[in-house]
């Protein structure tokens, strides 16, 4: 039988925490786009978080009993691919966790070096062809943990190019943090509130009708501000939108439904 996991890879898709909670969309979407790029995909039903909180609190020892636990989840996949730079990040920290215990720094070091971002995925390794429409004019922006981590910066752009009705319209700034930096928001809220305002007026200076991005976190906080500020500007996850997902809510839009 010949060997089909080039062709036909099994990825393992690291659903996040805030996605399942608060916008299963996302999943649904990624795993269509991941399906449609000829991968075999599978949500490991007993998944959890990837311990990225424990990690930037310095609860090192919670956050390797979750790593662990991820670890031995997706370890036999080809891939780990989520669509979440910040998930995505925190695995690729999982060896310095295990800096002292060779035998799991080794497990750790193989599931990070087959860990990818969903969009950088999608274009880097599948080199997919994007089939999808979307009326608006949108602006992008770039997730801290995604761009400075992983590299994530030309890869939704170049997915993007091929949205059917689409216009992409950069804004000032798009590689500023928007404020949110998990526990961040919660420790220095009025720092963090002069941060997402000034992400809010690039955007409104950048002419765009709808916002996109590749983490959950940062769109949530935007949306939220946006929606408390009574701007009108539409946030999805640039997989809503790449898989064509957008008839229902959008992101900050399901309290009102």
């Amino acid at each position: 039988m010949a060997d089909t996991t080039a062709a036909h890879p099994r990825v393992g898709l690291l659903a996040t925490c805030l996605m399942n909670v608060f916008r299963p969309n996302i999943g649904f979407s990624a795993a269509e786009l991941l399906e449609r790029a000829g991968c075999r995909v599978e949500v490991p039903g007993s998944q959890t978080c990837c311990g990225q909180p424990a990690y930037s609190a310095g609860d090192d020892d919670a956050a390797r009993a979750m790593a662990r636990q991820l670890i031995a989840q997706f370890e036999d996949y080809d891939y780990l691919v989520s669509p979440s730079g910040s998930c995505v990040g925190t695995v690729h920290k999982y060896p310095a966790l295990f800096a002292d215990d060779p035998a799991w720094q080794s497990r750790a070091q193989a599931l990070a070096d087959k860990a990818y971002e969903l969009l950088s995925f999608l274009v880097d390794v599948r080199q997919v062809d994007i089939q999808a429409s979307y009326a608006g004019k949108a602006t992008y922006h770039d997730s801290c943990s995604g761009l400075r981590q992983l590299g994530v910066k030309r890869q939704p752009r170049e997915l993007l190019s091929k949205v059917e009705g689409l216009e992409l319209a950069e804004m000032d700034d798009a590689e500023v943090c928007c404020g949110f930096g998990g526990s961040f928001c919660v420790k220095y809220p009025q720092i963090s509130e002069k941060m997402v305002d000034d992400k809010l007026r690039s955007i409104a200076e950048s002419g765009a009708d709808t916002l996109l991005g590749g983490d959950l976190g940062c769109l949530m906080n935007m949306a939220g501000r946006l929606r408390r500020t009574g701007a009108k500007v539409r946030v999805w996850h640039t997989a809503e939108v790449l898989a064509g997902r957008t008839d229902g809510p959008a992101i900050g839009e399901e309290e009102s439904r």
